[in-house]
């Protein structure tokens, strides 16, 4: 999949502009000039037709199916992540370009978790009692809507539970989920841009500590890389 943004609003939303701002103030300077003497009016539209471009908007990120999280030598876990959401503030960086600035509100992320209704390893279903929430604590980085690249930075905690028999204590996820390439030393994979309806997958490789757990040390061979591969959906709309 490549990668364009998706919008309920198409005249806006996939550009902030449909005509880039310096062409609209060039089309008033020529219209409004006047070789014998400075015109204050075509000052005044200028001035106002560039305030009026939107620099903020809302961003909204959906998980959808068909993604993959992978530990160690292990082989991949298929993932149903549909249903995850956040909502954040997308910044233009600047006035003549495409690349925006995201920061996601941490109290609208959610991830589903890892249990026997949304995962499966080999096939089969993941066990009964098993379950691996994921909690964000940072997810920011850059949207280019010419592109269609992302980079988010992604910051979670993973915690691992049987039931109320055993709680592991968190695993530190810290990864960087991209639309291009991310490559360890035993874990890899590739993104998909943004295409035209705001679909792309979005891939991360990180280094996983190890914890305060002898048994959780010795089954993940911890330290090891993780993968998480992620299909997903990015939409922006003005303030």
């Amino acid at each position: 999949m490549g990668c364009k943004i998706n919008s309920s609003n198409p005249p806006i939303l996939c550009r902030f502009a449909s005509t880039k701002p310096s062409q609209r103030i060039k089309k008033f300077a020529l219209s409004s000039y006047n070789p014998s003497q400075q015109d204050p009016v075509s000052s005044i539209i200028t001035t106002q037709q560039t305030d009026r471009l939107p620099n903020v908007c809302t961003v909204n990120f959906k998980t959808m199916k068909a993604c993959k999280l992978g530990i160690s030598r292990y082989p991949d876990f298929e993932y149903n992540a549909e249903g995850g959401k956040g909502t954040g503030t997308g910044t233009r960086k600047n006035t003549n370009g495409d690349e925006i600035s995201v920061s996601f509100d941490l109290e609208t992320l959610y991830i589903p978790p890892l249990t026997s209704a949304t995962t499966t390893f080999l096939g089969l279903p993941m066990p009964p009692f098993l379950k691996i929430d994921i909690v964000p604590e940072l997810f920011q980085g850059s949207i280019d809507q010419e592109s269609g690249r992302v980079d988010l930075e992604f910051t979670a905690k993973f915690l691992f539970s049987v039931g109320s028999i055993y709680r592991a204590p968190p695993l530190l996820v810290k990864t960087v989920l991209s639309s291009e390439e991310s490559k360890g030393e035993i874990r890899s994979g590739r993104g998909e841009r943004l295409d035209k309806e705001g679909k792309c997958r979005l891939v991360g490789v990180a280094i996983v500590d190890p914890i305060d757990d002898l048994f959780m040390n010795t089954f993940l061979a911890l330290p090891t890389e993780c993968l998480a591969n992620l299909n997903a959906v990015i939409s922006l709309s003005t303030l």
